[in-house]
């Protein structure tokens, strides 16, 4: 029996080490995520601020200035996702093509094509550009509802221009919200994102998109672990209403919003941990005042969506589509209520 056992040690001895102790990789999941996501340059025109001289005729005449606002050239770096490869569709920031005449999207094999603006939501920080291709790799978009804080996370994008560049983190925080950037609902994460990775992609383990990488928080304009991504389902609605006319239309229900705090729910004879928004006040012929909310409500849902407090509010109105029914649960003295308000454009 000894000599068996030497002989297994012995060829056990030979086989190689990484097949005993397999080395943890991300590579696989950047392998499916990596080859969708470009990087996008561009070049534009910026307005100046102007000297209160130059809107004096008689100054411009004198200087030989022409009319109209002083502009300066501008060039940029981004990133962008594919998220429609056969209709060669590519999301990212508003805030990287705001300003754009010309833009120049480089794929993952070195490929440079031209794109075009869609259109584009300065409200959420969102924008579609389309270049002419039909077979670009597309990454498949995930559930960010889903996404837990601690969950592992891969940030892929251009940052500095200096070509693509993955790095990784965990999720840190959900639902982070008073950046000042309109509707806000962040993921933020420590992956390290820095300038030029907006527009890129927050993807999860299983190489689905999960973000869209949008802010950063650094003194020095650099990552210091807190960066900030919009998340998939959000930019899901957004690019769903891009594509079909190229605006975003935010709803509008006419109501002013507060927290509910624990003094006011109190105050109201409600639980003091009770969540939701309270209505301080109803526009005249509102689509509020139609579905016959009033001041005082607390709303606690909207289409099946729990209402934490007022900035959920608003997001969850905000991505609502002009004519769309919300269907509300409202807190009324105590009492539980349903209200179906049409909602309109803002």
């Amino acid at each position: 029996m000894r000599p068996l056992l030497t002989l297994f040690a012995a060829l056990i001895a030979l086989l190689p080490l990484q097949s005993l102790h397999a080395e943890p990789t991300l590579a696989p999941v950047v392998r499916r995520a990596a080859p969708a996501v470009v990087s996008i340059a561009i070049t534009g025109k910026v307005a100046m601020q102007q000297n209160p001289l130059f809107n004096d005729p008689f100054f411009r005449q004198f200087f030989d200035i022409p009319s109209g606002p002083i502009e300066r050239e501008i060039q940029a770096v981004g990133s962008g996702v594919v998220i429609d490869g056969h209709a060669g569709l590519i999301v990212t920031n508003n805030h990287v093509i705001e300003h754009a005449t010309n833009i120049t999207v480089t794929l993952w094999d070195g490929r440079k094509l031209q794109g075009r603006k869609v259109g584009s939501d300065p409200a959420t920080d969102l924008a579609v550009i389309r270049v002419p291709s039909h077979d670009l790799d597309t990454l498949p978009l995930g559930n960010s509802d889903n996404l837990q804080v601690g969950d592992y996370v891969l940030a892929i994008g251009n940052p500095f221009g200096i070509g693509q560049t993955v790095t990784h983190g965990i999720v840190s925080a959900l639902k982070r919200r008073g950046l000042g950037k309109g509707y806000e609902d962040f993921i933020q994460t420590d992956a390290p994102i820095n300038p030029g990775n907006s527009g890129g992609a927050l993807v999860d383990l299983a190489g689905e998109l999960v973000g869209i990488n949008a802010a950063i928080i650094g003194p020095s304009g650099g990552n210091v672990g807190i960066g900030f991504a919009i998340p998939v389902n959000l930019v899901r609605q957004v690019v769903e209403q891009i594509e079909r006319g190229g605006t975003v239309q935010h709803g509008h229900l006419g109501i002013a919003i507060q927290d509910l705090t624990p003094q006011l729910a109190a105050s109201l004879d409600l639980r003091a941990d009770q969540t939701g928004a309270l209505v301080s006040s109803v526009e005249p012929e509102s689509p509020a005042a139609r579905a016959g909310v009033r001041p005082g409500d607390v709303v606690v849902s909207v289409g099946g969506q729990s209402i934490a407090d007022a900035d959920s509010l608003h997001n969850a109105i905000g991505l609502l589509r002009a004519g769309q029914v919300a269907q509300m649960t409202i807190l009324r003295d105590g009492r539980p209520m349903q209200l179906r308000a049409t909602v309109a454009s803002r």
